[in-house]
């Protein structure tokens, strides 16, 4: 279409809140400071959080992205991703000498010490979350291989076996859909009356934040773009969030250049968010490439005001 083409004006409803929660914000600050006080380069084990933009960003500011830490020289400072890492991968940097600099979550710490505190307590733990995730690799990491079983579905609660006689507890990745996990808890409670919960809710503000946000606004919307990563939870959760919640069409989309032209020019009225690791520069850039193509007429949706904050550790304190 020829950018001065301009047709019917679109109506764009932006989710709020939206992109970067204090968690991601908090592990972006610590890569950055840690290159303030160590020099390039510092190694990060995994992506710091799940979004190509801000790994990129960072990996042009000197940071290096590595797997496993048999990538990264002794003694040289490493960077947990904000999803948490398993004790042994903790045991492994100090076995080396590493600068471990430790990004995770605190609401993800949180669920670390709740799996901890039951496994001390002798009670088997059911792990609500998604297999390969790196936030549940990190958390079944904190206990036995036997202490711990993983819980995807609804399906695996009616027909997961624990160990016989055992005290049970379940926890939950921090970034699943609010409904699929009561669903799911719901289930082990019928089946395990005397199962122990968090003390608080495991799923973390910023995401129940933001599919509230999706779920008000999605009925009457033709499209609803998300923009995220597909190997972001909480992204993925959005769209089919959007979708349960009455949005004709839901696309995920990483950026501006993912979007599928066509289906924009279809839909009148078209909703945007982002995941919790989606910088705003995102939306705006997507903002502008549809005002490129059509006239805009954008509102935002939502009232709930995020002021969460994290300190960073005390090793980058000093």
């Amino acid at each position: 279409m020829d950018i001065n083409e301009k047709v019917a004006t679109k109506k764009i409803i932006l989710a709020a809140p939206r992109g970067f929660c204090a968690g991601v914000d908090r592990a972006v600050r610590i890569v950055e400071v840690a290159l303030e006080k160590y020099g390039a380069p510092v190694y990060v084990r995994h992506e710091i959080v799940h979004n190509k933009t801000v790994v990129d960003d960072l990996a042009n500011k000197g940071a290096v992205f590595v797997q496993e830490l048999d990538e990264v020289p002794t003694g040289a400072p490493v960077v947990f991703s904000a999803h948490g890492v398993a004790k042994a991968v903790v045991a492994e940097a100090k076995e080396h000498n590493m600068i471990a600099v430790d990004a995770t979550c605190p609401l993800v710490t949180k669920v670390h010490i709740e799996a901890q505190r039951h496994a001390a307590q002798k009670r088997h733990i059911l792990l609500i979350g998604h297999a390969g995730h790196p936030e549940v690799e990190g958390t079944m990491g904190q206990v036995a291989a036997d202490e711990i079983t993983l819980i995807e579905t609804v399906e695996d609660a009616q027909k997961v076996m624990p160990p016989d006689d055992a005290a049970l507890a379940f926890a939950t990745q921090t970034t699943l859909s609010v409904d699929d996990t009561a669903a799911i808890i719901s289930v082990l409670q019928f089946r395990f009356p005397d199962i122990t919960g968090p003390r608080g809710e495991d799923i973390c503000y910023a995401t129940t934040n933001r599919q509230n946000a999706v779920k008000d606004m999605a009925k009457g919307l033709d499209l609803m773009l998300v923009i995220g990563a597909e190997n972001s939870s909480n992204s993925q959760r959005l769209v089919e969030v959007a979708l349960r919640s009455g949005a004709k069409q839901a696309r995920l989309v990483a950026d501006k250049h993912a979007v599928d032209w066509d289906m924009v020019k279809k839909a009148t009225h078209i909703g945007i968010s982002a995941g919790a690791s989606a910088p705003e520069i995102l939306v705006s850039d997507l903002l502008e490439a549809i005002k490129s193509r059509y006239d805009i007429d954008v509102v935002e949706h939502g009232h709930v005001k995020e002021n969460m904050t994290f300190k960073l550790p005390s090793i980058l304190q000093n």
